[in-house]
């Protein structure tokens, strides 16, 4: 079998290495020490193995290396330098949208390729290459939604104001509903000293 030597720009930074005609970005990648990128069905189908290449979320595991040359890539290691992108680990976090491992690196790579201010269904569908048999994925469009601001504000217009009298001073408040309590709370016993 015959080997090439390339060159890839990963995470900002040159990296060169001797690889065999046709080895997958994926095995490229992990060879040359980035092991945040997981590989899981290898046939594009799971997304634990999301890179970014030039910005666009990729399938490593599809890709020859040779493809991949003359592109900028970055893994989940190279996340760290964007304030935007910092916040996505830490929203996974926060939210519980990591839990075994495996796809959370691609998911927050999928994710970071979202425009900002992203609708819920702008992340399901950015997110729709991405398995997860973990989480049920509310937690990571939460975590998702949470790091890059979620859907941009609808235009409403302010709340109703009522003015009230409160010791005959005019206050105004703003209208908001009362909850009702479902149940009624019990009653708390006082202990009593000694027996009567």
């Amino acid at each position: 079998m015959k080997h090439e030597e390339l060159t890839l720009q990963i995470n900002g930074a040159k990296r060169t290495g001797v690889f065999p005609r046709g080895t997958r970005l994926l095995d490229a990648i992990r060879r040359l020490g980035f092991t945040g990128t997981k590989e899981g069905c290898g046939e594009g189908e799971c997304g634990a193995c999301t890179v970014l290449v030039d910005g666009q979320a990729v399938n490593s595991c599809l890709i020859p290396t040779c493809q991949a040359a003359g592109t900028e890539v970055t893994t989940i290691v190279g996340l760290g330098g964007s304030e935007r992108l910092h916040k996505l680990p830490r929203a996974f976090l926060e939210c519980g949208g990591a839990q075994c491992g495996i796809c959370t690196p691609g998911m927050i790579l999928a994710a970071a390729a979202l425009p900002p201010r992203p609708s819920l269904e702008q992340i399901r569908v950015g997110l729709a290459g991405n398995l997860c048999r973990c989480t049920g994925y509310m937690k990571i469009y939460d975590a998702v939604e949470q790091a890059l601001g979620g859907p941009a504000p609808a235009a409403t217009s302010a709340p109703k104001r009522v003015k009230r009298v409160a010791k005959g001073k005019a206050t105004t408040k703003a209208k908001t509903k009362r909850r009702t309590p479902t149940s009624t709370p019990t009653p708390t016993r006082t202990p009593t000293k000694g027996k009567r």
